[in-house]
């Protein structure tokens, strides 16, 4: 299939390009938001190609894959067509909703001419989406390998912009943990952190390409997921797919990715830190946990199950039969919500 999509989501995107399809990725001279093509930082494969808005029109396109609001009107524009009715539409969903949990209606609730997919079944439970036809495909990553050392005696955090984010991310957590075990967070905004928040056990170690940071991250003897209310943090499956072990907070859908035996998982900070100081002081104990946490991952979250749900729900969307339940593959189910 040729499949148009923009790059929102680097981990996201660079998973669902290893598919066997074309991806059309519109490209602007300036690139931003609307326009950014293939990242150079990232290598993707030859199938992921970019494209002009202004050969879109003339562009054989079997389906849209959309994951903003704004790109809907974008693409028709764009395409010259209307989707839906000329070229099957998706709409991909990655987050939770920003403001009530229970009740927020989703922008692209009742439709009858697309198909919303969430990232996870916590999205699908609490977004409202009226009568348009759902289905969860649950993240698929690139496996970076088992590379836990865990010689450093020490916790790593994933965050991008620790400061602006604060208590959606955990910020204000990370004090108390500090006072348990040193913590080294990267991600983009992470450079100062503990001198910011005045704790010199929090070390801010910058925004590092993907395969720098995972050295890296594997280096330290337990990973520490604080995130209070995002979707599920890609960096959580990607440590535990390094083979380390986890510390998470309960939030949103880290009770599914964190089962028993893979880490410690609670709402209880202080059960966390205890997880925390009890990983660090035994290393066997981190790498059988961590040994554990990446088979676990491998099975639920691995690259081949989320391809093959993808390629399920673009045949339901391409073939015109949304209104019927598609073959069941894995995680992949779609109804009304």
């Amino acid at each position: 299939m040729n499949i148009l999509l923009w790059h929102v989501h680097g981990s996201w995107t660079t998973a669902f390009v290893q598919g066997p399809h074309r991806y059309l990725l519109p490209t602007l001279p300036e690139r931003g938001p609307w326009g950014g093509g293939r990242p150079a930082a990232w290598d993707w494969p030859a199938g992921a190609v970019e494209i002009a808005p202004d050969e879109l029109a003339d562009a054989d396109v079997d389906v849209v894959v959309l994951q903003r609001p704004e790109e809907l009107e974008l693409a028709e524009r764009w395409l010259g067509r209307t989707l839906g009715r000329d070229v099957p539409v998706i709409y991909l969903e990655h987050n939770a909703p920003r403001e009530h949990a229970a009740t927020s209606r989703h922008p692209m609730a009742d439709r009858d001419d697309l198909t919303l997919v969430h990232v996870t079944h916590f999205n699908r439970l609490m977004w409202d989406a009226g009568s348009t036809a759902t289905t969860v495909v649950e993240h698929g990553i690139v496996d970076p390998g088992h590379r836990y050392t865990g010689e450093l005696a020490a916790a790593a955090v994933v965050v991008n912009e620790p400061l602006r984010r604060n208590r959606i991310t955990g910020t204000d957590l990370l004090p108390a943990f500090a006072r348990t075990v040193p913590l080294d967070v990267f991600g983009m905004g992470t450079d100062g952190l503990g001198d910011a928040l005045g704790v010199a056990e929090i070390q801010g170690r910058g925004d590092l390409p993907q395969h720098r940071m995972h050295a890296e991250m594997a280096r330290r003897r337990v990973y520490l997921h604080p995130l209070r209310w995002t979707s599920l943090g890609l960096s959580l499956l990607e440590a535990m797919h390094l083979g380390m072990p986890v510390v998470a907070l309960a939030s949103t859908e880290a009770g599914e990715a964190v089962p028993p035996g893979t880490g410690i998982c609670s709402t209880d900070p202080d059960r966390l830190a205890q997880g925390l100081r009890e990983l660090v002081a035994d290393p066997d104990r981190a790498r059988a946990t961590g040994a554990a946490a990446r088979a676990h991952v491998l099975e639920r979250y691995g690259l081949d199950r989320f391809l093959t749900c993808w390629d399920e729900v673009l045949a339901h969307a391409t073939e015109g039969r949304r209104r019927q339940a598609p073959r069941p593959v894995a995680t992949a189910t779609i109804g009304r919500s």
